[in-house]
Formats: C-alpha cells, sequence, structure tokens
C-alpha cells in the first residue's frame, strides 16, 4: 500500500513543483541591472595580457647647437621688450625651454660616447578566450609594435634614468631656475623626444603572456604567466587592428560568445569590458584587487569609416590605454565588436565619448582566416545556467552546478566566490529553490499533498470493491488504461489525458469522471501480477486474479488506520 501511496503522491508533486510562480524565471525577467548581469557572465573570459620586450638600446649623447641657441635667446629678449612675455629670469627662461621642445633637433645634435643600454619594455593590454582550448582575441597593436612605436616606448621606459640626466644637465646649465616645476617638467620632455629621434635598437627580442587569474578573481604577484603565442595579426589602427593569439595546453576555458554587426545600432547600450591602465598601473589599490577587469557603459553614438573603407563604431563607453583589445557587447551578453582605441588630448587623457570600437564581421575575418571556430566551453554553459539559478535566489539549485564549474576549471577566477555567496545565502534563509518550498507544499495549507493521496486512494479502493460493473457505450479499453483516459476520437490516445484547458496535465478531465471505469481484462494466468504499469499513466495497478478481495478489504483496513493518523496530527503537520 505504500509504494502505491508514494507513486500517487510522486505525480502529485511533480504538478505541484510545475505550478507557475515555482519554475524558474529567465533571467531577464528578474530583478538584476544588464550590466550586472552581463559582467557575471563575461568577466572569466576577459584576461590581462602583456607584450614585452628586451633590446640593447643606445643613444648618442645630445651636443648643444649653441648658434640655434643663442638665436633662440634673442627672440625671448625681444619678447620681453615687445611685452609678450614677462622680464623675470624664470619666465624666460620658462619660454626657451618650451620653443626647444617644439623642435629638440634643431637645439641639440648627436654627439660621442654612445649610451648602451639593456632595456626591457612593455605594456598591457585586454584580451578574451573564444575557443575552450585557448584560442584568444586582442587588438594587433598590442602583439607588436612599428619600430617608430618601438623606440618612443624604449625611450619613455627603457631611457627613463638616461632622460633624467639629460634634463638635469640642461637645467644646470640655465641657472638657478632647478625649483621652477614648469621648466623641469619641459626639459624632460624635451630628451624624451630628442632620445627618442635617435635612438638605436639591437638583438629585439620579444614575447606574449597573459597573467592567469587566480580563483576568487584577481592577479598577484605569484601568479602563473602563461606563455602565449601570436597566430594572426592585422594592421594597427585606423586598419583592421585585430590579432588571433593561441595559449597552448589549455582546456574547458571559460569564452564569450559572438555576435553579429547588425545586433546594435546607434542609440543601443554598449558595454566594455577590460584592464584601464589608469587603475592597474596606479599605486593607489592593491595588486590582487585592481587585476579585475572593469565594465564600463555607454550609447552607441555613430557608424564611422577611414579612408581606407575600415568600420568603426565611436561609442560613449568609457575606455582608456590598456582597454585595448577588449570585448564589446551587446544587451543580450554577445560581442558586438572590440575596443580598439580613442582620441588623446594633448596632455595624455582621453577624450570622452570618443572611444572606438572595431566591428565583430573583422574579427570573424581575421578567425576565419586561421580555420579558428569560435565555441561555447561546457564551462561557460554550466556557468551560465549556475548564475541563472544564482540571480533567481534558487542558491541551492545552483551550489552544485558552481562546484561542477570547479571541477571542470579549477583555476576559474569566480566560481569560489560565488560558492560562498551561495552558501550564505542558503544559511541566511535567503533559498527560493523550488526544494526549500517543499515541505511548505507537503505539510502547510492543511496537508494539501495529504488529501490528494487520500483522494486517490478512496477511489481506487471503491471503484475495485464493486462486484458489478455499469455497461458503457465506449468500446473496451487495452490493457493498461485507467478510469478516466479517452479513447482515441475522443481528445486523446489510450493511457494518455485528454487535453483540457486549465488543467495540469495528467489529471483526468472532470466532466468524464461520473462515467464508469473501464474494465480491465483479466491477465494471462502465466503473467498475472508480473505487467507493471507504465509510470507515465498515473494510476496505481488494480488488483486482479484469485486474492484481490482479500488484498482489498486490507487495504481499506489501512486507509482507515491512515485517515484517522492524519486526524490525530496537529493542524500545522496534516
Amino acid at each position: 500500500m505504500w509504494g502505491r501511496l508514494s507513486a500517487v503522491a510522486g505525480l502529485v508533486l511533480a504538478g505541484v513543483l510545475a505550478l507557475p510562480g515555482v519554475a524558474m524565471a529567465k533571467p531577464k525577467d528578474l530583478d538584476v541591472p544588464v550590466g550586472t548581469w552581463l559582467a557575471a557572465r563575461t568577466h572569466p573570459a576577459v584576461q590581462l595580457t602583456s607584450v614585452s620586450y628586451t633590446a640593447d638600446v643606445a643613444v648618442p649623447t645630445p651636443v648643444a647647437n649653441l648658434d640655434a641657441i643663442r638665436t633662440l635667446t634673442q627672440r625671448g629678449v625681444d619678447a620681453v621688450q615687445s611685452g609678450k612675455i614677462s622680464s623675470d629670469e624664470n619666465s624666460i627662461y620658462r619660454w626657451v625651454v618650451q620653443q626647444m621642445a617644439k623642435e629638440p633637433g634643431r637645439y641639440f645634435s648627436p654627439g660621442s660616447p654612445e649610451r648602451v643600454v639593456e632595456a626591457t619594455a612593455g605594456g598591457l593590454c585586454t584580451g578574451w578566450w573564444v575557443t575552450p582550448d585557448g584560442y584568444m582575441v586582442t587588438a594587433a597593436h598590442c602583439v607588436g609594435q612599428e619600430e617608430t612605436e618601438l623606440a618612443q616606448t624604449f625611450a619613455a621606459q627603457a631611457l627613463t634614468e638616461v632622460n633624467k640626466k639629460d634634463a638635469a644637465d640642461l637645467i644646470a646649465d640655465l641657472g638657478d631656475v632647478a625649483s621652477d616645476e614648469e621648466i623641469v617638467r619641459t626639459a624632460s620632455k624635451i630628451f624624451q623626444t630628442w632620445n627618442a629621434d635617435n635612438i638605436k635598437i639591437r638583438n629585439v627580442k620579444s614575447s606574449l603572456s597573459l597573467l592567469q587569474s587566480l580563483p576568487g578573481g584577481g592577479v598577484d604577484k605569484t601568479a602563473k604567466t602563461v606563455p602565449i603565442e601570436l597566430v594572426a595579426k592585422g594592421t594597427v589602427y585606423p586598419g583592421k587592428d585585430v590579432a588571433i593569439l593561441k595559449a597552448n595546453g589549455q582546456n574547458n576555458l571559460p569564452t564569450v560568445p559572438l555576435g553579429q554587426d547588425s545586433d546594435v545600432r546607434v542609440g543601443d547600450t554598449l558595454y566594455i569590458s577590460g584592464f584601464p591602465g589608469t587603475v592597474t598601473q596606479t599605486s593607489i589599490f592593491n595588486i590582487e584587487s585592481k587585476l579585475d577587469p572593469a565594465f564600463t557603459e555607454g550609447p552607441y553614438n555613430a557608424g564611422r569609416q577611414t579612408p581606407e573603407g575600415v568600420p568603426y563604431i565611436q561609442t560613449q563607453a568609457p575606455s582608456y590605454p590598456g582597454n585595448s583589445g577588449g570585448p564589446v557587447f551587446s544587451k543580450d551578453g554577445n560581442v558586438i565588436g572590440i575596443l580598439v582605441g580613442g582620441l588623446i588630448q594633448q596632455d595624455g587623457g582621453s577624450t570622452e565619448g570618443e572611444s572606438f570600437v572595431l566591428p565583430v564581421s573583422i574579427v570573424r575575418e581575421k578567425l576565419n582566416e586561421k580555420n579558428v571556430k569560435p565555441a561555447e566551453s561546457v564551462t561557460t554553459k554550466t556557468y551560465n545556467e549556475a548564475l541563472d539559478l544564482f540571480f533567481a535566489n534558487h542558491y541551492s539549485e545552483a551550489l552544485p552546478k558552481f562546484r561542477e564549474v570547479q571541477a571542470l576549471q579549477p583555476n576559474h577566477p569566480y566560481v569560489a566566490r560565488y560558492i560562498t555567496d551561495s552558501q550564505q545565502a542558503i544559511t541566511a534563509g535567503k533559498d527560493e529553490s523550488s526544494s526549500s518550498v517543499l515541505p511548505w507544499v507537503l505539510w502547510g495549507g492543511g496537508g494539501l499533498v495529504a488529501l490528494f493521496v487520500l483522494g486517490t486512494l478512496v477511489a481506487v479502493v471503491r471503484g475495485k470493491s464493486r462486484s458489478k460493473v455499469q455497461p458503457s457505450s465506449f468500446p473496451p479499453a487495452p490493457y493498461g488504461a485507467q478510469p478516466g483516459y479517452l479513447p482515441q476520437g475522443h481528445g486523446g490516445q489510450y493511457g494518455q489525458p485528454a487535453a483540457h484547458p486549465g488543467q495540469p496535465y495528467g489529471v483526468p478531465q472532470q466532466p468524464y469522471q461520473q462515467r464508469p471505469p473501464y474494465p480491465l481484462p483479466a491477465a494471462p494466468e502465466d503473467t498475472r501480477a508480473v505487467r507493471p504499469q507504465s509510470p507515465q499513466y498515473g494510476a496505481p495497478r488494480q488488483a486482479q486474479g484469485p486474492g484481490a478481495n482479500t488484498r482489498i478489504a486490507g487495504l481499506e483496513a489501512e486507509l482507515e488506520e491512515l485517515r484517522r493518523t492524519m486526524g490525530q496530527r496537529p493542524p500545522e503537520q496534516r
């Protein structure tokens, strides 16, 4: 009897759990901002990339062109006499060095000895995984610089001490003006430019790598540096500024999906993920926290095109050096482009509202050249399913999926954090998973499930206790058909409920419950009580053969005991 009770209860519970309000909502229907949902899904695939160079760097000693400097000084005197500049010494020298900074090559010539430095230089950018086995997309200018740009990079990074010495020598020659900060700053610019123009680079070696995020997010000083190879490279901005990289020995990496150019248009909101240098290169934040990707958003302002016919998207979403190569998303979470650059102000700052994005069609073009097929990883699929449950407050259902992600990708940067958050939410009683409301459904509301079970058993017992079966106008049903189910031609197939709007699937239609049940033909002697009832039919098998009346009598006794027991329970347990 209890086995039959469990079968009926299982069907009732299946119907209860399928009721509206218990089913999980879609992420877009949740009370979660689009940016929050997007950042959670896409950040695991966004990585900090690094390009580094080593070389022997040589620059000559700058020799002052005295004739040019005398001429410049005389112009300064004339400017004082005409009232264009103040007559104090600092104002005169400030004006002189400002003119030198405009054309350093006019006032200094290469001399000897040559200064040689074993130098290193490099830069940080953003990349993102497009395949589970390690193919990555970034910007072309992030993986290799042209000779002129490389010279400027070395002059700014590798020749820092040389530049400082040359600027200090110039200031000393000017006399007592070293305390003027503007003169010192301008003198430094003079020799940074001059040394870059006269630099000689030998034995250049370059390498690409990424800093693999740690579990929990961020990168610390012990984080693993993963070497990465250049697969394909376009022409730098304003060309098709995209590159394809490959990290070997990778699997189950988190990925982001590619969309289409047509997914967005002017006025839509765009979302940028990446590592702005304004954060990664500051000393304000610790290294663990500042190497999490930053997420910004802004409108699609306009479509642009270069003279060579390369399309670009202008967006007001903020971006800075270091964001280069980062993915740009639509509200649906698909990559619609790659952040390439922005206009720079004279003081070196970025111009707000002028970030430029290379459309995703160009990215697809470069991937196709190397037969790289973007694909969603199992890690990402499972992680996104877990996030949907998490944002729906279904924490106990999300937890095993997050743990599955952790098993698939032990170095996943964020899943450990979500596991902790889910556990804390469950402990705090915030879980709204279907399993968490099941006890209330079972015992609350006056024992709803128990009433369903009792009612079903009563109907079965009474039906089987009849000595005679009333005649029916319907033809006999095949073996296994149950009361309340219609034959073909009456709205449903044998063994299936007839469709009836407003009722859960699997519940017999009410208008037909008054009709007599279909008689079950006796099973052959050698198969009696052996053929099982198909579980989807929704009713326990009726007793047949010798001894059936005895079993029914025992069943009624058990049923009476169950009713008595339920009647003695407190209301909250019924």
